[in-house]
């Protein structure tokens, strides 16, 4: 009933070019993390997500766009490569956020970390970017509703901001999407006045910080911000893009994170969802591309999924160095969402 990781040596199948961040070796990361994890806990491989798995978010004409790259290497966009088993891989990816959704949903576990790559949350419901091809986390949450879910909660901490969840669940007012990302920074959505639309208005939370945040902005804005908005919102289900490149020492970003901050970002959500939703929540791996720095954050993400006991506190000691950047972040969440959350 505690932790189980969702992982598979197959994920690093997927090539890309010589120099790309996101690299095959990340999958060795992944690997690494699930084998320390299996001596004390629970790591099962995932089945590829089916056809109609991945049509509940994307369009029948891009899914057959994807299946027409299998077997081959092709370019999507400058960022986004195809080798020849890719597709599969993709699948797989997609798949085993399904299969943490179902474990989670079905009472076989109450928390569940799928480390898969390539990554997804840029992925639109029509077109692939940003090293993504399905999205995911959007296809757990729509496999999620499918099991009797009414309400689905996001959670991305990923450095930029997944633009593609956001364009899946604009206008669905079911699913809550909360970003947390550096800003203006690839790939330029993710303002504060981008709220969704039509029924879902308030229900997507962009929060945008500049570059160069440290832990300290991040716990202003889960306290004035993310927490709150979550419990108004009472999830049935809590999933978490897990993205790592807010990392000080991630190379294609500015942010200043610590392994630690991920570690308390994920006890944050896990308070949330213990209150909220029976203690489900799962996690997907987005971005991260410093190995070591993504090995650190996955492993203190995995030991704050894996404590039986939640601390009271689990963010590093503050700096010196004031949360101005969290502080701007949050004065401008609360100018465009006050219609629709309380916020403190």
């Amino acid at each position: 009933m505690g932790l189980i990781l969702i992982a598979s040596e197959r994920f690093s199948e997927h090539q890309t070019p010589p120099g790309h961040p996101e690299s095959p070796e990340r999958a060795d990361v992944m690997n690494r993390v699930a084998d320390e994890w299996r001596r004390q806990g629970e790591v099962v491989a995932p089945r590829e997500a089916t056809d109609e798995q991945l049509a509940r978010v994307h369009g029948r004409e891009y899914l057959d766009c994807v299946a027409a790259a299998a077997g081959r290497a092709v370019a999507f966009d400058p960022d986004t490569y195809t080798s020849p088993e890719t597709v599969e891989i993709a699948r797989l990816a997609a798949g085993a956020g399904v299969d943490a959704v179902e474990r989670v949903m079905g009472a076989a576990a109450r928390r569940a970390f799928a480390l898969v790559r390539p990554p997804g949350h840029h992925a639109e419901r029509d077109r692939a970017m940003g090293f993504c091809f399905y999205n995911n986390v959007a296809v757990a949450a729509a496999h999620a509703r499918s099991l009797g879910a009414k309400k689905v909660a996001i959670v991305d901490y990923d450095v930029h901001h997944g633009n593609g969840t956001q364009d899946i669940f604009d206008g669905d007012s079911d699913v809550l999407y909360v970003s947390l990302h550096q800003f203006p920074y690839y790939p330029g959505t993710g303002a504060a006045d981008e709220v969704g639309s039509g029924d879902a208005k308030g229900l997507t939370v962009n929060v945008p910080l500049e570059v160069g945040a440290v832990d300290e902005d991040y716990r202003f804005v889960f306290s004035h911000v993310v927490v709150p908005v979550l419990r108004q919102f009472q999830p049935d289900l809590l999933l978490v893009s897990a993205g790592f490149d807010a990392h000080e020492r991630d190379p294609i970003a500015g942010m200043r994170l610590t392994a630690e901050a991920f570690a308390a970002m994920t006890t944050e959500l896990r308070r949330v969802a213990e209150e909220c939703c029976g203690g489900r929540i799962v996690a997907v791996t987005e971005g991260g591309y410093d190995l070591q720095a993504l090995a650190e954050s996955m492993r203190a993400v995995v030991g704050a999924l894996a404590t039986d006991e939640l601390a009271a506190s689990a963010w590093p000691a503050p700096e010196a160095i004031p949360p101005t950047r969290g502080r701007e972040a949050v004065a401008a969440v609360k100018a465009a969402q006050a219609p629709f959350w309380n916020l403190p």
